[in-house]
Order: structure tokens, then C-alpha cells, then sequence
């Protein structure tokens, strides 16, 4: 009888690793986890001379119900108070699985059909990259793609990330992110 107890509890224990059950997961080929953002995605602008070009990204694992997606890039050590939007994109359709490098040009070919990019603290939708001020310590850059219930989020694209933001965390299923660095002297 003890040995039979002891099979079914080790049976039991091991059942949730026998799910398969994988975690959402974020990652960009041109962008580490916790490493230094390369020139190709710093903005251009405000000093800064980089690309503008928005890394690619691909996600896994989204959760059952996922019925669209959104990316954020947000900075929370912006000397604002508030932090930094530095790109929204929403009413990605449940079948794509990544963004192509510079998908987020608004008008340009490849953001997904349907998407809205939305508006930025750059004061205009699409994507811009880290300009930090000269002689801060390196900001956080966090990448974060949402897996939503709902198929489209019913905002216009001149509606502030914050308020995006807020409709995100309404509809989240889960989400998943890393974080790229990034400073200047």
C-alpha cells in the first residue's frame, strides 16, 4: 500500500511538467535580454544618431483565448516623472508571431495589416528609439508584447500611450518582455 502512495504521489508531481505548458516568452535577434542596444535602433534626434529602425521581435507560447496582440516600449527611468513611450502597436492580429525589423514605420510595409501604432511621448506614432540625456546612467528599455482577449482594442491612433496602456492591462491575458540598455555620454 506504501509503495502504491508513493507512485501515485510521484506520478502527481511530475504531471505539471508532462502538461508542456510553456511560458509566453519575448525575444529579438538583434537585442539581449539586460545588453546594450546597438545603433540601429537608437533615435535620430534630440542628439542622438542612431538608425530609428524598431529591432525585430518574436513571441511563443501565448495563452489559450489570445485573440490579438500589442508591443510596448516603454523607458522608466526618463528624467519625466512618468517615464517614456517609445512605441505602441496594437490590433496585431492572433496569427502573427513576430514583428519584422522596422515595423514600427508608421505606413511602411511591415507592420501587420489592421495594427495601429499609436502616439508616442515623441508627440507622433511609430517607433523611436532610446536618446537618453547625455551622462545618465543607462535607461531601461522595456520591450513587452501583450496577449489580449479581445480582437481590436476600439481606439484612435492619436490616443497617449498611458490611456493605451491602461485599455492593455484591461484586456491582458498575459505578457511577456525583456529589457535592452542604453546610455549616452
Amino acid at each position: 500500500m506504501r509503495l502504491r502512495w508513493s507512485c501515485i504521489l510521484f506520478a502527481m508531481a511530475l504531471i505539471p511538467g508532462i502538461s508542456g505548458a510553456s511560458e509566453f516568452q519575448l525575444t529579438s535577434p538583434t537585442i539581449k535580454n539586460k545588453s546594450t542596444i546597438g545603433k540601429a535602433h537608437i533615435y535620430d534626434g534630440f542628439g542622438c544618431t542612431g538608425d530609428n529602425v524598431s529591432p525585430e521581435l518574436r513571441w511563443a507560447n501565448p495563452p489559450k483565448g489570445t485573440k490579438s496582440f500589442a508591443v510596448t516600449v516603454y523607458d522608466p527611468d526618463a528624467p519625466t516623472g512618468s517615464g517614456w513611450w517609445h512605441w505602441v502597436i496594437y490590433n496585431i492580429p492572433e496569427d502573427i508571431t513576430a514583428l519584422a525589423a522596422d515595423a514600427g514605420r508608421p505606413g511602411g510595409p511591415s507592420a501587420p495589416q489592421r495594427s495601429v501604432q499609436s502616439m508616442t511621448d515623441f508627440g507622433e506614432p511609430g517607433y523611436g528609439g532610446p536618446c537618453p540625456p547625455p551622462g545618465h546612467k543607462p535607461h531601461r528599455y522595456i520591450f513587452t508584447v501583450y496577449a489580449l482577449k479581445v480582437e481590436q482594442l476600439s481606439l484612435k491612433p492619436a490616443t497617449p500611450a498611458a490611456m493605451v496602456g491602461f485599455y492593455l492591462q484591461q484586456n491582458a491575458l498575459a505578457k511577456a518582455s525583456f529589457t535592452g540598455l542604453y546610455s549616452r555620454k
